[in-house]
């Protein structure tokens, strides 16, 4: 095993037996849902960057992989959802997070009238190589765990985690990213790499390994301020501006001329006729938004049509649209 992934193990193995709250710093709200309980130590034990809980994904009772279970707040999360025996499925190669993520379950059992152990399976595995069959889940997460891996071992986590998913499953990732310049240095410190820093990557790379993975769709839920690593602090003589994006990648089939991109685009029609039809599949109706996945946009910005407004990208996308 590589260093970095001991190095990752060590460092989880300790959180996993004393919360460490200042691990990560997620910037997402925790779901407030109805008769949902969140033990406290599992908030303490939300190693995260964002959420990786949509309802919208969750709808007829999918069965769940979460990758990284932590102190097991997400699985609790999903499990509201899919309320079944052993629907949701969490993973994690250190033993001390998966006995620590069975113990804090048993307590949400307590507090939850709803909630029953026997609804979450923890399984002992790597991310490269998940003990999951084929074809077998709805929907696959993880949040803040890709993060740490170099890019050859996130391609075979991406690939792996498209093996496990039904055809139109969802991948739902919350990671940082960054558009600066990470020195080698800090690419290469293993155990900044296991606190989910400087393996941060430019969204545009981040997007592309996740179609390479063959994904056709792909989402862009949300971005926002993550962290800095500054001068003096780090070994940077810049200032690195991290972010924290929410993505789902959905296992639709490649369209010909390429995957689906939305990353928050909206095109609008403003002309005098009710509606404008591109004859391609897209129809704008007279000043009604349409949201757009990148690929369309590029096609109706080509048109040079001067009543259609096409916006930037917003990088938050909530559903529907052109495809």
């Amino acid at each position: 095993m590589s260093n970095y992934l001991d190095t990752t193990i060590d460092v989880y193995a300790k959180a996993a037996q004393t919360p460490d709250v200042g691990l990560c710093c997620t910037t997402s709200p925790i779901w407030q849902l109805p008769e949902l309980s969140i033990p406290k130590i599992m908030q303490q034990m939300n190693y995260g960057c964002g959420s990786t809980v949509h309802p919208r994904d969750l709808v007829n009772n999918p069965k769940i992989l979460y990758v990284g279970v932590g102190g097991g707040m997400e699985v609790l999360q999903f499990a509201y959802f899919s309320r079944q025996n052993a629907s949701v499925i969490g993973v994690d190669v250190v033993d001390e997070m998966l006995a620590a993520c069975d113990e804090n379950l048993k307590l949400a059992e307590k507090e939850n009238q709803w909630f029953k152990r026997d609804f979450v399976s923890l399984k002992k595995g790597n991310a490269l190589n998940l003990p999951v069959d084929d074809n077998s889940v709805d929907v696959a997460a993880q949040n803040c765990l890709f993060n740490i891996f170099t890019k050859e071992d996130l391609k075979k986590a991406l690939a792996e985690m498209y093996r496990v998913l039904k055809p139109h499953g969802r991948l739902v990732l919350s990671d940082p990213i960054t558009e600066n310049f990470m020195p080698e240095s800090l690419k290469n410190d293993p155990k900044l790499r296991a606190l989910c820093l400087s393996g941060s990557l430019p969204l545009k790379e981040y997007i592309q390994l996740i179609t390479d993975a063959g994904f056709g769709t792909v989402e862009i839920r949300a971005k926002r301020p993550y962290r800095i690593l500054a001068p003096g602090q780090y070994d940077t003589t810049e200032k690195i501006i991290l972010e924290s994006v929410e993505v789902c990648a959905i296992k639709d089939p490649m369209p010909e001329d390429g995957p689906c991109v939305f990353t928050g685009k909206v095109a609008i029609y403003y002309g005098n006729e009710e509606y404008f039809d591109d004859h391609k599949g897209h129809v704008l109706m007279q000043n009604q938004p349409l949201a757009i996945c990148d690929k369309t946009a590029g096609a109706l910005a080509s048109l040079n049509n001067p009543d259609i407004y096409i916006s930037d990208s917003t990088y938050f996308y909530d559903g529907g649209g052109c495809c």
